[in-house]
């Protein structure tokens, strides 16, 4: 290899350690809000389905694009296509969307956005769907369920690692008893134990509490010692981790993607 193409290897190899280093920067200072909101949770399809071009499906369509359109001023709001019309009762769609109380209205746009794109793909022509992302959550049925208290679990997530260190578990019950005070959407946090908590818009105060307080109940006994936890009920969800354990993970795995595109871009390019 000549001394121009070493100099020239060396100069590549100093740009790219450059590059990456500025990405790092980056990314540790906007991968907290950068890309979260829209991370696939869960998703619920019901087993019945709708006719193709159906009084259901103009139904439907028309509930995706008012979700669209109504999450670009709010944060929540119901829906009820059909009802009261001429429409047969069985083409009458209910449905909400909620987005995460701590997202900016132009973030909960754009995660509500993708969540309507992802709902036919993952439950083509189903009479009901519902899918959480982790920013939002769209759901949908042809029978009334709005403002109706639901209890049933619908998800859970525990981490396989266990904790048995007593100043946790006692962070954990703290940061857990606040959360079951919140009325909509409500962060705790306690040394080194954080969590959040949310219900459904459609829930009255008393039913926010009943929920909470199941899905928190649910949160100890199915996860027991794990130092994060998430469960997911009909109208409510909990979750808690020890503090860094999402984040920095989930910074590792992002940080290493990003690696290796931009190192296979910076060789294309340099």
């Amino acid at each position: 290899m000549s001394k121009r193409s070493l100099q020239s290897h060396s100069t590549h190899k100093a740009i790219v350690a450059l590059r990456l280093s500025s990405l790092f920067v980056f990314l540790i200072v906007y991968y907290p809000s950068f890309g979260r909101a829209h991370i696939f949770i869960y998703a619920g399809c019901s087993q019945e389905k709708y006719v193709p071009n159906s009084p259901f499906e103009g139904n439907r369509n028309s509930f995706l694009a008012s979700v669209v359109s109504s999450s670009s001023q709010a944060a929540y709001n119901s829906f009820a296509m059909g009802n009261g019309t001429s429409t047969p009762p069985e083409a009458t769609v209910y449905g909400l969307y909620q987005c995460r109380g701590d997202l900016k209205t132009t973030d909960c746009s754009r995660c509500i956005e993708s969540a309507v794109n992802q709902i036919s793909l993952v439950c083509p022509y189903t009479y009901g769907a519902s899918l959480q992302l982790e920013g939002c959550y769209v759901r949908y049925e042809h029978i009334d369920f709005l403002g109706k208290l639901d209890t049933s679990i619908w998800y859970k997530k525990c981490s396989k690692s266990v904790n048995n260190d007593v100043e946790f578990f006692k962070r954990r019950d703290d940061v857990l008893a606040d959360l079951q005070t919140a009325v909509s959407f409500k962060v705790s946090s306690s040394g080194f134990v954080e969590g959040f908590a949310q219900c459904l818009g459609d829930l009255t105060p008393a039913d926010c509490t009943t929920c909470l307080a199941e899905a928190i109940a649910k949160l100890k006994n199915l996860c027991g010692s794990a130092p994060a936890a998430d469960v997911f009920l009909a109208q409510c969800y909990a979750r808690y981790w020890a503090s860094g354990y999402y984040d920095l993970t989930g910074a590792i795995r992002y940080f290493l993607q990003l690696i290796s595109s931009y190192i296979y871009i910076s060789y294309v390019w340099f």
